[in-house]
């Protein structure tokens, strides 16, 4: 994700409300009538179960962190993820500082039955599975650090930290990796589903840049994968998404690169968005691999004009970036055009001030090998605004040094897509979305045939199995087997889930 707040940062009218970051610890169980307290949750298999205060309290007292209760001081913030749509109430919530508390976290939801199990580290899943109703949210967000060694080029991350974190201190040394396009992302979700970004066609994407984890796994053991150690493991994570356990940190490789890129948008008037999507279906599938180029139709709430043009994000010679933009100022003259040297870090966090925490949301998405004449003209013919709705349909690109790794060297399969393609919408939160929801469900019925598989990190909730399965190819039995030896009861269910089938 969360990428789709990148492309918001065109729309004037969208809303920023930050999250409040918990305060200090709160005095949990401090009086006997709360500790006695027993609360009743949900397993992943749908039964209700009844947690004694007395095992609760003791769990609480297990930990470094702390456990909240749906009263407590700091419940609220702490269950909120970024779309406001998923208002959900988990039974408990472990905020956890380090990999002690994790395990103590998995144990307990484990040996209680298998209590529904969400984990959230920076809130932005597109299908509000970082959060859950009745059952158990583990919260990373107190477990945040980067550690960069220059001279290796390598970063270890902890597993709740957010990519601004790692943009920021790896670029104090001249040195990049690709992580996603808007700063308060976590790593964690960003990177296990793939891990997009402004340099993924420099670099390839965050998951080829990975040279170990450590992950707590559904036994509540800590293991270290890497190409030499619980390779399986090590492969699953890189694109299989949270399936098999709480990655507890992240070590990757490093590049040399400028601070300062080329970046910002070219925006035309939407009535160009023929023209706007043609260059771009020609255009896209030979730049350079240093040039991220993204392409976007909006139309804005209340009736201002819609716009569709291009993010840009050029990282080679700064002296060759015009010559590379040529065939997009070839279009003519833009509404909007903010193009200029800028610092790389700046441009990673110039999509946080669109934090959409006060609108609802719906996301439609599918990888395409090419933009034919025929999805041109399904996207212009039929999109359409509306006055109390963000509307957007954009294009990720891909290819580059992501086309070339090989579609069974990670769990992430879709190397041959040309690009991410998403349709969503945006609404007031507290507005009644179904007219919203339903246009998307049947526009993306004119996109979907072009389409073939999805980004893990944009899964649809009610997604079938057999939908997953086709989304990972050759790769699908081999996760299978890998969820099969390290969460054979499926605790970790709450992602694109791969059905363990012992």
């Amino acid at each position: 994700m969360r990428r789709r707040t990148f492309f918001r940062t065109t729309l004037t009218a969208a809303a920023s409300l930050a999250l409040p970051v918990p305060g200090a610890r709160a005095a949990v169980f401090r009086d006997a009538s709360r500790a006695s307290q027993d609360v009743d949750a949900v397993t992943g298999e749908g039964r209700t179960v009844t947690l004694r205060g007395s095992a609760i309290a003791d769990f609480a007292a297990s930990l470094r962190g702390r456990v909240l209760l749906r009263g407590n001081a700091g419940y609220d913030d702490a269950r909120r993820i970024l779309n406001p749509s998923f208002d959900r109430y988990p039974s408990l919530i472990a905020q956890v500082t380090g990999v002690s508390d994790i395990r103590r976290a998995v144990d307990f939801a484990r040996d209680n039955g298998g209590l529904l199990l969400a984990v959230k580290c920076g809130g932005h899943s597109a299908s509000g599975q970082s959060t859950c109703d009745r059952g158990m949210m583990i919260d990373l967000s107190p477990f945040r650090d980067v550690r960069i060694d220059p001279f290796a080029r390598t970063a270890r991350v902890t597993g709740g930290s957010l990519l601004g974190a790692l943009d920021h201190e790896a670029m104090a040394f001249d040195l990049a990796t690709t992580m996603g396009t808007v700063s308060h992302t976590g790593v964690g979700g960003l990177v296990t589903g793939g891990g997009f970004g402004r340099l993924g066609r420099r670099f390839g994407l965050s998951v080829d840049n990975l040279i170990a984890v450590d992950v707590v796994t559904a036994d509540g053991q800590l293991r270290h994968a890497s190409a030499s150690e619980n390779e399986e493991l090590f492969w699953g994570v890189r694109g299989g998404g949270g399936n098999f356990g709480v990655v507890t940190s992240f070590e990757f490789r490093l590049h040399p690169m400028q601070r300062q890129v080329i970046g910002g948008r070219i925006m035309f008037p939407i009535a160009r968005v023929r023209d706007v999507l043609s260059l771009y279906a020609e255009y896209a599938p030979r730049v350079a691999d240093q040039l991220q180029l993204d392409c976007a139709t909006i139309q804005p709430p209340g009736g201002a004009p819609g716009v569709s043009g291009f993010s840009i994000c050029w990282s080679g010679n700064a002296n060759e970036a015009e010559r590379v933009l040529a065939p997009i100022r070839r279009l003519g003259t833009p509404v909007l055009d903010t193009v200029a040297p800028m610092d790389y870090v700046a441009l990673q966090r110039s999509g946080d001030i669109d934090d959409p925490r006060a609108m609802g949301e719906y996301v439609k998405s599918g990888f395409v090998t090419s933009i034919p004449p025929a999805l041109v003209a399904a996207i212009a013919d039929r999109f359409e605004g509306h006055p109390q709705r963000a509307t957007i349909l954009a294009f990720q690109l891909g290819g580059g040094a992501i086309g070339r790794v090989a579609p069974a060297a990670t769990a992430f399969s879709q190397r041959d897509a040309l690009a991410n393609m998403l349709c969503f919408v945006d609404w007031p939160h507290g507005t009644d979305p179904a007219g919203h929801i339903a246009w998307i469900r049947q526009f993306w019925t004119g996109l979907e045939p072009f389409t073939h598989g999805f980004y893990v990190n944009d899964v649809e909730a009610d997604m079938t199995a057999a939908a997953i399965r086709e989304n990972y190819r050759q790769n699908h039995e081999r996760l299978v087997a890998v969820k099969n030896r390290y969460d054979p009861r499926n605790l970790f269910r709450l992602n694109a889930n791969v059905r363990p089938t012992v």
